[in-house]
């Protein structure tokens, strides 16, 4: 556990989540605000999970986690985390969430415990975040 709050509990990926991963990169917000990402398989996520999550894990010791909910028997249901991109000086901080998961305060609740971890466990002074006005 990387993470916990009242509802959620924050944890690392693991290749067992590429199903519920490919499910979440080809919703219709993740694909409006975030982009295609054209992960259509298994192996698809299964990759991605290793050249996205995993590498960050490795070679910056955050990055994005798999978000769970308590009062549905630990389901995921979205990811919130940290990365730290090439465009950007500062690390960027994001969520998403299933469709029915939406509009009901996990991205902020998953958001303030990542803040957290970035303060008190990364040292990082500053986040940043990518956002449509």
């Amino acid at each position: 556990m990387i993470a916990e709050t009242s509802r959620l509990i924050l944890t690392k990926f693991t290749l067992d989540d590429a199903p519920f991963f490919m499910e979440l990169v080809n919703t219709p917000h993740w694909i409006k605000f975030i982009g295609d990402r054209n992960i259509r398989t298994l192996k698809d996520a299964e990759q991605k999970i290793k050249s996205g999550h995993f590498e960050s894990y490795k070679s910056y010791g955050f990055g994005f986690y798999k978000v769970l909910l308590k009062e549905e028997n630990n389901k995921v249901i979205g990811t919130c985390g940290l990365i730290k991109r090439d465009t950007l000086d500062d690390v960027d901080i994001g969520f998403a969430f299933l469709p029915n998961y939406e509009s009901k305060g996990f991205g902020y609740e998953s958001a303030r415990a990542v803040m957290k971890l970035a303060k008190n466990t990364f040292n990082l002074k500053r986040i940043v975040a990518i956002t449509n006005p």
